[in-house]
């Protein structure tokens, strides 16, 4: 058996997927899948209570309980966290108070921990000022939103820079969430 399959690996980790309604189902329920099976705990944590609704390539999809209210979470009790894509959730949480501070928090003085941005979800990193010369990328759409925040923009399926990770669409998910969690274990070793 591979490391890649052994279901302790991220034992004792708590991650926060941070969406809201209109979030692309595959890029929240894929990587939250491959993150359990690693042994992570994992909160969703959103701007508003009970469920939100995924956006199924080009309908409503799957509901999604919310664990925690954005306002109200302390990015200091997760170790990383994950940003799905879709065009209306990003939108809307960037215009959100709560949901940026808590995503503020996840990037410190002293060190990044592990932030994984799919497909439109890098627009709420650069509403808050977190891309300014970084590799990234995105789907190819808010490209240039994200080089006018000052991100150094590629086009390949997942880039990884001090601890961030994006890729462009739910076609590299695998490779996203392979890296994540590669991210996540590198993290583990870095603290002291």
């Amino acid at each position: 058996m591979s490391n890649l399959h052994n279901s302790n690996r991220l034992k004792g980790k708590k991650i926060a997927i941070l969406a809201t309604d209109g979030f692309e189902q595959s890029e929240l329920l894929s990587p939250q899948a491959a993150l359990i099976e690693a042994g992570a705990d994992i909160d969703v944590v959103s701007i508003k209570e009970g469920q939100i609704t995924a956006w199924d390539e080009d309908k409503w999809g799957e509901k999604v309980a919310v664990d925690k209210l954005a306002a109200n979470a302390n990015a200091g009790d997760y170790d990383a966290l994950l940003l799905p894509g879709g065009l209306f959730n990003p939108d809307s949480l960037r215009q959100d108070s709560g949901a940026k501070a808590f995503v503020d928090g996840f990037f410190g003085a002293k060190k990044n921990k592990p932030v994984a941005a799919i497909c439109h979800a890098p627009w709420l990193l650069a509403e808050i000022n977190k891309l300014r010369d970084k590799k990234v990328t995105s789907y190819p759409s808010i490209k240039s939103d994200l080089i006018n925040a000052g991100a150094n923009w590629v086009d390949q399926e997942v880039c990884v820079d001090q601890g961030l990770v994006t890729s462009r669409s739910p076609a590299d998910l695998d490779a996203f969430n392979a890296k994540f969690i590669e991210e996540i274990l590198e993290g583990k070793h870095q603290a002291h």
